[in-house]
């Protein structure tokens, strides 16, 4: 199978290219400033600003599959990021490929349970309405014949070129860096968090499933988990004593005067201050059983990955 990645050089761009090699399929990784040394061998590179329709077509001529994986900073989510979904949905039509889109749990908000492919979407954020139009907007066109879209859902996550995730940068980054991690918001509430390789699986079983098409997937992670206890991980894979320093919703809010991604980041204070777990019942219903990778494993891992990046980029 034919598979371009578009975003491919991101967190979960990354691990979805290294599963589908290893799986086997020939492999199209594109993004903006991507180079040969940003992928394995044997994969396929193609630089291409996908904003630009043309230049999106072009990067998915012959393909099987696209797969969306590009993503924008919060700031530039109301202006830039339903243009680029629609890029992708259109190259997908043209060539006459599947397109499974990478996509987050937003549009679910935060409700008083857990969240399960039956909850609402009735997220009362910004952020949530985008979401809720990508999705809508994306099959809509799967029903009208336009393409055959999937969508796979994942929480917050964390693992090798995941640097910019929540994890990555308030703990991984810091703890090598000297420094206490951070939980944001609130320390002892349980959160699923996803760990890249094992949504890059999850991912690559829509991706070689066809009957997917047509509705979204909330997928498999490992069993919910506190901040606090990922930080203790993390402090434990680095060598170094326990520690945790906490961004409260007032230091958040007065960090946000000057960083306009800190302010984007006020609308999320909802999946933190509660239990925020979700739920790939229907999921491993249709497709079987999905292994995960238990959190002290997988952090070991990242912070292992995050610190040898570190030192060869030094």
């Amino acid at each position: 199978m034919n598979v371009t990645v578009l975003g491919a050089t991101g967190g979960i761009g990354r691990a979805i290219v290294d599963e589908l090699l290893d799986r086997g399929h020939e492999v199209t990784a594109v993004s903006r400033h991507v180079t040969r040394a940003d992928v394995p061998a044997g994969v396929r590179v193609v630089t291409a600003d996908l904003a630009d329709p043309t230049a999106a077509r072009a990067a998915c001529t012959g393909s099987d599959v696209v797969v969306m994986a590009a993503s924008l900073p919060y700031a530039d989510w109301h202006a830039r990021l339903l243009p680029l979904v629609e890029g992708a949905l259109d190259a997908a039509a043209v060539t006459d490929a599947r397109l499974v889109m990478v996509d987050n749990l937003y549009a679910y908000g935060a409700p008083a349970g857990p969240i399960t492919d039956a909850s609402p979407q009735d997220g009362p954020s910004r952020k949530a309405a985008i979401r809720r139009e990508v999705g809508d907007r994306l099959l809509v066109a799967h029903r009208q014949g336009r393409a055959n879209v999937t969508i796979g859902r994942f929480s917050d996550y964390y693992g090798p070129y995941g640097a910019n995730s929540l994890v990555g940068m308030l703990m991984v980054d810091r703890v090598l860096a000297g420094k206490a991690p951070q939980a944001f918001i609130d320390a002892d509430q349980p959160h699923t968090f996803a760990y890249l390789p094992d949504a890059a699986r999850a991912f690559t079983t829509l991706i070689e499933h066809p009957e997917a098409d047509g509705r979204s997937w909330i997928l498999p992670a490992a069993e919910p988990v506190t901040q606090r206890e990922v930080a203790a991980l993390v402090c434990e894979a680095a060598g170094v004593p326990r520690r945790l320093g906490r961004i409260s919703p007032t230091m958040l809010w007065l960090a946000g005067l000057a960083n306009a991604q800190l302010r984007e980041a006020r609308e999320q204070v909802p999946q933190f201050d509660r239990p925020y777990v979700a739920l790939a019942d229907e999921f491993t219903a249709v497709f079987g059983p999905h292994a995960t990778t238990p959190h002290a494993e997988a952090l070991a891992a990242t912070v292992a990955a995050r610190r040898d990046r570190t030192s060869v980029s030094v």
